[in-house]
């Protein structure tokens, strides 16, 4: 196994920030980026390590417990870490796969994962506190991070990332579902913006894309990690869920399979396939004023086409 200094000597970072040129209406009037979080690692990569790098310091935890689904990329980049830094882990899964395990279960079983499955009455309790101090009394040595990893501490993570882009932009486009990847942005930007201009129209702005059915609720979930001063402009567009979460039409995935096939890097149709989309139909429908610089976030999940 590795120590915490050879673990992260394996992850590429800072990921790469590439120009983005692609075939679309409306491309040639504004200047595109991708920040390549997707490129971190083959298995810990995207905005799923970001939100867990500063949890796995030093020292690191005697043991972890988490929340998701069979297919949850949290659990699977949280597992692989696990493994490798020889931390005890255990997966609280919601529903009971123990008959037909997905492919991110295989590989949690493959990394020692102490897996425990749950309906959807318990699954639903994971923010509670009566609920997360019985888990404190049954693992007590074991740190408790909650779903998505989405927490304080994942601001940070992402607070990095945005730090590691070099070049100015006027908007910074990323997938939403459990909120703190956009928090993160935002947060980031306050402190960018802070030392720029005082015309609000001149400052980096956010725009996080609804992966489900969410419009109120992912605002929400946003809110609750920004400063009630916050001076970022930021918005939810909710145009783009395909009907819900993982939700997947033939539409979308024929966009996914073509973009796969032409462009240098893949995306898939869970996150990073709907942000894509909605890039390019809000190029094509004059959303973006001429010469806007743009950075789109791949923020992985990959495995999760499996």
């Amino acid at each position: 196994m590795l120590s915490l200094d050879e673990f992260k000597t394996s992850l590429a970072l800072p990921s790469p920030l590439i120009p983005f040129k692609p075939n679309w209406e409306g491309a040639s009037k504004v200047s595109l980026y991708v920040k390549r979080d997707d490129a971190i690692h083959p298995v810990m990569s995207g905005n799923k390590w970001r939100k867990l790098s500063h949890t796995l310091t030093s020292p690191l935890p005697n043991a972890a417990i988490s929340f998701g689904g069979g297919f949850s990329n949290h659990l699977h980049a949280l597992g692989f870490a696990c493994f490798k830094l020889s931390i005890p882990f255990t997966a609280i899964i919601r529903g009971d796969y123990s008959t037909a395990p997905s492919p991110m279960i295989k590989d949690l079983m493959q990394w020692q994962t102490r897996i425990e499955y749950v309906n959807r009455i318990t699954y639903k309790k994971r923010n509670d506190s009566a609920y997360l101090d019985e888990l404190k009394l049954k693992f007590p040595n074991a740190i408790i991070i909650p779903e998505g990893g989405s927490q304080a501490l994942a601001l940070q993570g992402i607070k990095d990332m945005v730090d590691e882009i070099e070049v100015d932009f006027d908007f910074i486009v990323a997938p939403v579902a459990s909120g703190a990847t956009l928090a993160g942005i935002v947060n980031a930007l306050n402190k960018r913006n802070s030392l720029m201009a005082t015309d609000f129209r001149s400052r980096n702005k956010a725009i996080g894309i609804g992966v489900l059915k969410g419009e109120g609720y992912l605002e929400e979930l946003v809110k609750q990690f920004l400063p009630t001063t916050n001076q970022t402009d930021w918005h939810i567009d909710h145009s783009y869920h395909f009907g819900g979460y993982a939700k997947a039409p033939s539409e979308l995935q024929t966009f996914c399979s073509n973009f796969n096939n032409t462009m240098a890097f893949e995306i898939e149709p869970v996150y990073s396939g709907k942000t894509f989309w909605a890039v390019k139909d809000m190029l094509a429908k004059g959303k973006f004023k001429d010469g806007s610089r743009i950075v789109v976030l791949h923020t992985g999940g990959l495995q999760g086409a499996r």
